[in-house]
C-alpha cells in the first residue's frame, strides 16, 4: 500500500458503540486514538479501550459532543492528526469538517461541500435530481401552512411533512388531507426547531407502503466509486430503524445492478468522495426513488461488512487520508452470505418509552456467526442523555433463514436486568409470517403490533 498519509493519533469525536467500533479499528491499523467523554459517560468501556482519553463536559450534548470548540482544543492538547466523526453528532456538520482542517487535520469523511450539499433534505434532491436520479413530488422549502396546502394540492394527497434540516425519522408527518396536513405542520414546524435548530419544512409524495433500502458507498479522491451492495432496512418504528439486513430478499437482481450502475457512475462523475449512504424508496410499482444521501459511517455498516469481509471503518480512513480505491480494495466486492441487525433499546416493549438505569446484569451473546457491538458492560448506566440504543447484535448466516435463526438464538441467550429493552417486539418481529418470508415494507411494524384478524 502507499497510504503515506495515514494518520498517527485520531480524535474518535463521539461516544459508546460507534467510538468502541473506531477504536477497535484503529487499534488493528496501529494507529492511535484519543477519546473523549462527558461526565455521564466516564465509566464507559471506549473510555478505558482507547489509548487517551479526555473529558470534555458535562452530560448534555451541546456542552459536550457537540461542542465544537472543545473537541478541536482537545486534538491540539493531545496532538491528534485526524479526526473521525462516528455517526450522529457532528458526522454531518460541514462547518465542524472545515474547522477540523483549519486546523490542519484530516476529517475522516467526505470533503465539506460534499456535507454542505447533501445534508440539507431538499437542496439534496434538488441536487440529485439535476444528475439524474429518479424521485417522488415534492416541494422546497415551505414558508408557512397555507404554502403548504398548495403545494400539497399540486403533489396531491397523502403527503409527508418532512424537516429540510433533519433526519432519523424525527419531525416525519403524514397527513391525508388538509385537516391533518394543518396539525402535522404546527407539530413538525415546532419538532423540527427543537431537535435541528431550523423549523424549515418540505413536503414530499407518501408513498405507501414501500421497502427502505440503501446502497454502501465507498469513493476515493481519484473518480473511483465503488458501491458494496444494498441494506434493507423497512423495519422500523416511527421512522425510526429497528431491523436490518444485508442483502434485500425479493428484489430482482437486475434492478438492483441497474440502480448500482447508476449511483457509481453518478458519483464519480461529480467527484464524491470518501464514504457515504444513498437511502432509497422502493416499490415494484415505482422501482426505485431518491430519499437523501447520508454523508458518513452507518449505524448499520456491520451487516455489509459481514456478508462482504470488507473493514468500511478502515476502508473510510485509508480513502480519507488520499488512498486509491485499488489499494483499499484491489477487486470488485463480493457478497457472502446473509446478514440481519438487530438494534437493541433501553426502552419499554409495549410503550416504547426510554427505560434508563443501571445495567445490574448485561450479558450479550457469543458464537458462530454472531457479532456485538455496544458501548456498555454490566454495571454501567443508560442515562437519559443520548439515544438510548445499548447494543446491536448482527448474525451472519449461510442464507436468510439461517441468519434468522441464528438471531432468534441470540436474542434467546441475551440477559439485561435493569432496564428494559424492546428484545420482546424484536423477537415478534422475526418471528412474524410476513417478514420470514420476506414480505416486508416500512408497515411491517406496525402490522406486528396491530395485528389484523
Amino acid at each position: 500500500m502507499t497510504d503515506v498519509c495515514l494518520p498517527r493519533r485520531v480524535l474518535v469525536a463521539n461516544r459508546g458503540a460507534v467510538a468502541a467500533r473506531v477504536i477497535r479499528t484503529l487499534g488493528h491499523m496501529g494507529i492511535e486514538s484519543v477519546a473523549v467523554y462527558s461526565e455521564a459517560d466516564a465509566g464507559l468501556p471506549y473510555v478505558r479501550a482507547a489509548d487517551r482519553a479526555v473529558a470534555i463536559g458535562p452530560a448534555p450534548a451541546q456542552q459536550s459532543y457537540l461542542n465544537q470548540a472543545r473537541l478541536l482544543e482537545v486534538a491540539r492538547e493531545t496532538g491528534a492528526d485526524a479526526v473521525h466523526p462516528g455517526y450522529g453528532f457532528l458526522s454531518e456538520n460541514a462547518a465542524f469538517a472545515e474547522a477540523v482542517q483549519r486546523q490542519g487535520l484530516c476529517f475522516i469523511g467526505p470533503s465539506p461541500r460534499w456535507i454542505r450539499a447533501l445534508g440539507h433534505k431538499t437542496q439534496a434532491r434538488a441536487f440529485m435530481a439535476g444528475q439524474g436520479m429518479p424521485q417522488a413530488a415534492s416541494s422546497p422549502v415551505l414558508a408557512s401552512s397555507d404554502e403548504a396546502l398548495a403545494a400539497a394540492a399540486r403533489i396531491g394527497y397523502p403527503v409527508l411533512v418532512k424537516p429540510a434540516g433533519g433526519g432519523g425519522g424525527i419531525g416525519m408527518l403524514p397527513a391525508r388531507d388538509a385537516q391533518e396536513l394543518a396539525a402535522a405542520w404546527a407539530k413538525a414546524s415546532g419538532i423540527a426547531a427543537k431537535f435541528f435548530g431550523t423549523a424549515e419544512l418540505y413536503l414530499e409524495r407518501l408513498i405507501e407502503a414501500p421497502r427502505h433500502i440503501e446502497f454502501q458507498v465507498l469513493a476515493d479522491r481519484h473518480g473511483e466509486v465503488r458501491i458494496l451492495f444494498e441494506r434493507d432496512c423497512s423495519v422500523q418504528r416511527r421512522h425510526q430503524k429497528v431491523v436490518e439486513e444485508a442483502r434485500p430478499a425479493g428484489i430482482p437482481e437486475a434492478q438492483l445492478a441497474d440502480m448500482r450502475r447508476l449511483l457509481s457512475g453518478l458519483l464519480a462523475r461529480i467527484g464524491y468522495d470518501v464514504i457515504g449512504t444513498v437511502e432509497m424508496l422502493y416499490t415494484p410499482q415505482d422501482g426505485f426513488v431518491f430519499l437523501e444521501m447520508n454523508t458518513r459511517l452507518q449505524v448499520e455498516h456491520a451487516v455489509t461488512e459481514e456478508i462482504t469481509g470488507i473493514d468500511i471503518v478502515e476502508a473510510q480512513i485509508r480513502l480519507a487520508a488520499g488512498a486509491r480505491m485499488r489499494e483499499v480494495l484491489p477487486g470488485p466486492p463480493q457478497a457472502s452470505g446473509h446478514a440481519i441487525e438487530a438494534r437493541i433499546y433501553a426502552e419499554d416493549p409495549v410503550r416504547f418509552l426510554p427505560s434508563p438505569g443501571p445495567l445490574a446484569r448485561f450479558e450479550l451473546p457469543t458464537g458462530d456467526g454472531i457479532r456485538v457491538e455496544t458501548g456498555y458492560a454490566q454495571g454501567a448506566s443508560v442515562t437519559p442523555f443520548y439515544d438510548p440504543m445499548i447494543a446491536k447484535l448482527v448474525a451472519h448466516g449461510r442464507d436468510r433463514m439461517d441468519a434468522i435463526a441464528r438471531l432468534q438464538a441470540a436474542l434467546a441467550q441475551t440477559r439485561i436486568e435493569g432496564v428494559k429493552t424492546n428484545i420482546p417486539f424484536i423477537q415478534r418481529i422475526l418471528a412474524h409470517a410476513d417478514f420470514v418470508a420476506g414480505r416486508i415494507d416500512t408497515g411491517i411494524a406496525q402490522r406486528v403490533l396491530s395485528p389484523q384478524p
